[in-house]
């Protein structure tokens, strides 16, 4: 069953047509890929399912429920996490106080009480623990590395207990250890039931990860199918590769 539903989305910036009828879906339990050159349109999708861009036509469906006219914290609420190709937190705050505001009990507007909630403090140990950076809980976040401000947005964004997150490019800028560490914890998040959509340049990690693979191109999807059909599929080749490559 499909948990999200991309129907024909168009979205132009000036004369540029960064998506054009762009259609795929991701089915329910799943960690699906969206691949495709540079400039194929994959992170304006992602910004057109998480209601950062409104679409200038097309829809987006989830769960049953048509959400590309809503605003972002209520696609959120809805159960649409997404992560950032760049990471986005508060430095002045704690990885503690970061992870409060994802939260879907009070959010930012708990961080104004007197002290966190028990149930949110829980939470976010919980999934500390998890990701194994417990220790940085009240560390501030201009002090962390890169690589560990990329598992706190992953920390974060499981906060707001999504039905489907969306990766944009996990593997970018981490080491080999991290990166092995991330599919881990994205493998056994999927175990748990909770689905996948990741944009990815890093192949072994796609077609090693990720299933079925969805392909775009020129703001429009080409392929889409399992890891091994896509990798010969011609018109995949000739994205990739030019014409002729086949």
């Amino acid at each position: 069953m499909a948990l999200l539903e991309v129907r024909d989305l168009n979205k132009a910036f000036g004369g540029i047509q960064a998506v054009c009828d762009c259609t795929f879906s991701v089915e329910a339990g799943s960690i699906t890929a969206l691949i495709g050159p540079n400039g194929a349109g994959k992170t304006t999708a992602f910004n057109l399912i998480s209601g950062v861009f409104k679409a200038d036509s097309g829809e987006v469906w989830f769960d049953g429920k048509r959400i590309d006219k809503l605003q972002p914290h209520k696609i959120t609420r809805m159960g649409v996490s997404r992560t950032f190709q760049i990471t986005r937190n508060l430095e002045d705050m704690t990885v503690l106080e970061n992870l409060v505001v994802q939260s879907p009990v009070n959010g930012l507007m708990g961080l104004f009480g007197k002290s966190i909630r028990p149930e949110e403090r829980n939470r976010a140990m919980e999934l500390l623990d998890f990701l194994g950076i417990t220790h940085l809980a009240y560390e501030e976040t201009r002090n962390l590395s890169y690589g560990q401000k990329k598992l706190m947005d992953f920390a974060a964004l499981l906060m707001a207990e999504p039905k489907l997150v969306l990766l944009d490019e996990p593997a970018g800028g981490v080491n080999p250890a991290l990166l092995q560490e991330i599919v881990t914890h994205i493998k056994e998040l999927n175990e748990r039931g909770l689905t996948f959509l990741v944009v990815e340049h890093n192949m072994e990690l796609v077609m090693g990860t990720c299933d079925p693979v969805v392909v775009m191109a020129a703001g429009t999807v080409i392929a889409q199918g399992a890891p091994e059909e896509v990798q010969t599929n011609p018109d995949v080749l000739e994205a990739y590769l030019g014409e002729g490559a086949v």
